[in-house]
């Protein structure tokens, strides 16, 4: 799933109905964007099987969501979380009522996103990436160097211009 994370350079949106166990959130984890249903349910059910959760969850959920009790309760117990409790600890940034809406939201979001600066998109992902494992001070170079880039490319002007200046 590595690969995934860091060798795409749109955003990825996922958008979870259902059940999403054991390396379905170790695949969510991945994307950049997460999205479920109400009827939504996530667990980390390796533990439950004998085994510490192997594929990047126990790696990458904390930078998502934080270092929190809840994390580790999860993490420990193999316990179900709910699209409630999902929301709540920031693991989906959005709960639909239901499949039709949740996909709406999805695409609705990647419309938005394809109708902006893909020299911006492609250098924001790539410098949130940066920053989540790097100081401040490292991200803000890196970011620098990203924007030089872009300005060689004409993307600025189409921005302003498709704005209106």
């Amino acid at each position: 799933f590595t690969s995934l994370e860091t060798s795409c350079p749109l955003p990825i949106i996922a958008a979870v109905h259902g059940y999403c166990v054991g390396a379905g959130v170790d695949l969510a984890c991945c994307t950049d964007i997460r999205y479920c249903c109400d009827e939504s349910v996530f667990s980390i059910r390796e533990v439950k099987l004998g085994l510490a959760a192997d594929i990047g969850t126990l790696q990458r959920l904390p930078k998502l969501i934080g270092h929190s009790s809840f994390l580790k309760e999860l993490c420990y117990t193999g316990n179900d979380f709910d699209a409630v409790d999902a929301r709540r600890i920031g693991f989906v940034s959005r709960v639909e009522p239901s499949v039709p809406s949740l996909i709406s939201k999805a695409m609705e979001v990647a419309n938005e996103i394809s109708n902006v600066s893909p020299v911006a998109v492609v250098g924001t992902k790539k410098s949130l990436l940066y920053s989540r494992d790097h100081a401040v001070e490292e991200g803000l170079d890196h970011v620098a160097l990203m924007n030089m880039s872009g300005l060689m490319t004409d993307d600025l002007m189409r921005s302003l211009l498709k704005k209106g200046g």
